[in-house]
């Protein structure tokens, strides 16, 4: 009993102190964050040990070297001189037979391991059935029949996704059970052949639109049912982006997700989008589910709750961000640190109409792309544009199911976690995800694109506000060509039909103002009509050009 009571008396960094964790998925975006986060604010962790596989060539002493010498670990390198020196890297991977570990790589594990946080993953939504089931399945049961034997485990971890189930509009902080045994249906899988797997695939999935997805979903299952006296415990991260804080404000690594597209809209790459404007955006800064994953691993192992537990680790039911603000704060950042080499000025138009969507890519993307290819083709350069839209355009195709529905997740286990955290627990660990300003967030992020994905440096912000103007004359010219010449063709094709109407609307004008009515007609300011974005923030419609309006005439006239 005094143990227990010794035990939940801990903080989370003294918890950690004289333990060591093996990390699966170390290398990966949020792997590098929880690898940081823990040398830095448990100094006296004992090891961490991070399972690698040699990739592109490269040994995992080489990749371990790599990994070490990253930026995210700048602070830690000069805090505590000796802190990488407790990074030990072990040879294996997630897809062969009991992770192809060595016997003494195994019995090191074995022997010294506490706790075990599985963040590996294939996060290709296209992935092939098969092969996400061997990634984002057997890996981690594979990883609980090691589990079962580590002499010192107290909590294994495991990372899954928000969206799995998307069956159902709420998910609740508990594991789904398929209709499907998965352990049948893996079984099942393993004897047929991969041609005829692709062929029932989309039958299995049923309304699941990836196997990301669905694969989560069947671990989850699993790993509960199988779990025995193992301590587990599920978090469950929605959209992963850019850190607020910590390990650097804005770091993000990568292109994937959410970084990807609001990178290529800054860079004026891509204005078109099939997104619902009015849904929520469930995304959530990295440092938070990292904060919240130490957190859990140290309430498992102390508090040692019967069932498993389920953190979902979202902002939509807590702090919701719609598709539309997020669009709003996105823009306003660009404005505020534009990227130095755009293709046009940033602008996002949102759409889920179809044939919209299909005509205003055409005019936006595809028809800009093959001018690019046949300038560039002419000058002696490589053509390369509609290959790059061709691939982008797939990319985002892959996120349309996330962009044009939504669900709610039920984020209360985290709420009640951090009621047993001490204070200063909850300012080092911090998960609150109310407390994120999603306008200030967005500056933060846009800043963390520019420098760590884009790699620009923030002394060239000058330059790029210079050529940010540039464009917005361009932008700006190339509109009042446009409406110059929409209105040309419409003086010239309804003239006769127009004047009587002018004359008209005028005559009735001059009255209201002589007769001091006390609001005229409604007209169209011709300096509102230009105000509109044409790039899709607000679409002039067709009763706004036709509408018979003094300013509207004065231009007509002029035109003329």
């Amino acid at each position: 009993m005094s143990e227990n009571t010794n035990m939940e008396q801990l903080s989370i960094p003294e918890f950690y102190k004289g333990r060591s964790v093996f990390i699966t998925g170390a290398t990966g975006f949020m792997g590098k964050v929880l690898v940081e986060k823990l040398l830095r604010s448990c100094p006296e962790i004992e090891k961490v040990y991070l399972l690698m596989r040699p990739s592109k060539g490269q040994s995992v002493e080489c990749r371990l070297k790599d990994l070490i010498n990253n930026q995210i670990f700048d602070v830690v390198r000069k805090q505590q001189s000796n802190a990488m020196t407790k990074i030990v890297a072990v040879t294996g991977d997630v897809t062969l037979p009991g992770y192809g570990l060595s016997a003494s790589d195994l019995n090191l594990l074995i022997e010294n391991v506490s706790i075990v946080f599985n963040s590996a993953a294939t996060i290709k939504f296209n992935e092939e059935l098969k092969d996400a089931i061997e990634m984002n399945v057997k890996g981690p049961m594979q990883l609980l029949e090691i589990c079962r034997q580590m002499k010192r485990l107290e909590a294994f971890v495991h990372v899954s996704t928000a969206f799995n189930n998307l069956d159902r509009e709420e998910m609740k902080e508990q594991v789904y059970h398929s209709k499907v045994d998965p352990v049948k249906l893996i079984q099942l899988l393993d004897c047929l052949d991969d041609n005829v797997v692709k062929k029932i695939a989309p039958q299995l999935l049923g309304n699941c639109p990836n196997t990301y997805t669905y694969t989560k979903a069947l671990a989850e299952q699993l790993l509960e049912e199988q779990c025995g006296t193992v301590p587990l415990a599920i978090v469950r991260p929605s959209i992963v982006t850019a850190a607020l804080k910590e390990p650097v404000p804005g770091w993000v690594d990568n292109y994937n997700g959410a970084t990807g597209t609001i990178a290529a809209v800054g860079k004026g790459f891509f204005r078109v989008m099939k997104i619902n404007a009015d849904l929520v955006a469930d995304i959530i800064p990295v440092d938070y589910p990292i904060n919240l994953m130490i957190a859990v691993a140290w309430h498992l192992a102390t508090r040692r709750p019967r069932e498993v537990p389920v953190y979902s680790c979202t902002t939509g039911h807590r702090n919701p961000l719609t598709w539309g603000g997020l669009k709003r704060w996105t823009l306003q950042s660009w404005m505020k640190y534009p990227a130095t080499d755009m293709m046009w000025y940033p602008s996002a138009l949102y759409t889920i109409n179809d044939f919209w969507y299909k005509t205003t890519e055409a005019f936006f993307h595809t028809i800009p792309a093959y001018l690019f290819d046949f300038f560039y083709s002419v000058t002696g350069k490589r053509a390369r544009w509609v290959k790059m839209y061709a691939k982008a355009t797939i990319a985002f195709s892959s996120l349309e199911f996330f962009t044009t529905h939504q669900w709610k997740f039920i984020s209360n286990n985290p709420i009640r976690l951090m009621e047993e955290m001490s204070t200063q627990d909850k300012k080092t660990f911090y998960f609150d995800v109310r407390e994120i300003e999603w306008k200030s967030y967005f500056d933060v992020f846009i800043q963390g694109a520019r420098r760590f994905v884009l790699k620009e440096d923030p002394s060239t912000l000058p330059l790029a506000r210079r050529n940010l103007n540039r464009l917005y004359m361009a932008k700006m010219f190339l509109r009042l060509l446009f409406f110059f010449g929409l209105f040309t063709v419409l003086w010239r094709s309804f003239r006769p039909f127009l004047l009587p109407v002018i004359c008209l609307e005028t005559a009735v004008f001059l009255l209201t103002e002589f007769l001091s009515v006390d609001e005229p007609l409604k007209s169209i300011s011709i300096l509102n009509l230009f105000k509109s974005d044409f790039d899709g923030n607000k679409l002039i419609t067709k009763s706004q050009i036709f509408y018979p309006g003094s300013d509207f005439y004065c231009m007509l006239i002029i035109v003329s």
